[in-house]
């Protein structure tokens, strides 16, 4: 039973690379797909946001020379190119799919709009936003808080690779201890690196729910969906 109707699930392009260096698994891809599609099966209405640094970061870009707004538009690019992946797969296992972008691109996909994204949702499509806010110096972080917000999604769920928000990097600090929950403003003060600070402030300043948790262990959409405490839950 699905403790939430209507969510965004955030997912980072880093995981898509799978097993490679970089770029798409396949196999990663059809993981995500099968996951995602579980869900929707059991009537949960799916926003998604997916981020490019598998293929292009603009703030990694700026760093080696790009012009910042270029680089961060080539980012949005990325995201597209993702979203189309995920789209994809999930057409081939049976889902009902839509890409709505945030910058015009049709028709590659159509043009984002509340109503727009409202009305695919309660059609029963999983509806998946590129192209992050359409605007330089924003991530794809902010971009998931915008839209879980004016989707007015019950959570937004975060993807990683870890099982949650630790103390410190676990990847690089063993000693590291891992938060069941915790207050948008206690990440804030201590700095966690878990979305970036305009992402954390307005999903606290709007009431959006953050549940961080492991997507690359299949299952665990389900089960966070269904409200077991297997990552980390972010309130006021």
């Amino acid at each position: 039973m699905a403790k939430f109707k209507r969510v965004l699930l955030k997912l980072s392009g880093e995981s898509l690379m799978g097993e490679k260096g970089y770029g798409i698994d396949e196999n990663r891809l059809g993981e995500y797909a099968a996951q995602i599609k579980e869900i929707a099966d059991m009537g949960v209405q799916l926003g998604i946001v997916i981020g490019g640094g598998n293929i292009f970061r603009g703030l990694s870009g700026s760093k080696k020379g790009f012009d910042r707004v270029k680089g961060d538009q080539m980012g949005m690019l990325a995201t597209t190119i993702n979203a189309l992946a995920l789209c994809s797969a999930l057409t081939a296992a049976g889902a009902k799919c839509k890409v709505l972008t945030a910058i015009r691109m049709e028709p590659i996909g159509e043009f984002y709009t509340k109503d727009k994204a409202l009305e695919l949702l309660n059609a029963g499509y999983i509806t998946i936003f590129a192209a992050g806010t359409g605007c330089p110096y924003f991530t794809t972080d902010t971009g998931s808080s915008l839209r879980g917000i004016e989707i007015e999604a019950d959570a937004m769920f975060k993807g990683t690779r870890v099982d949650g928000i630790y103390t410190a990097d676990p990847e690089k600090d063993p000693s590291a201890t891992k938060f069941d929950d915790i207050s948008y403003d206690e990440i804030l003060v201590r700095n966690l690196k878990v979305m970036d600070l305009s992402a954390t402030v307005m999903c606290r300043d709007n009431g959006l729910p953050i549940v961080v948790f492991n997507m690359d262990k299949p299952g665990n959409l389900k089960r966070v969906i269904a409200g077991e405490n297997i990552g980390t839950y972010v309130h006021p």
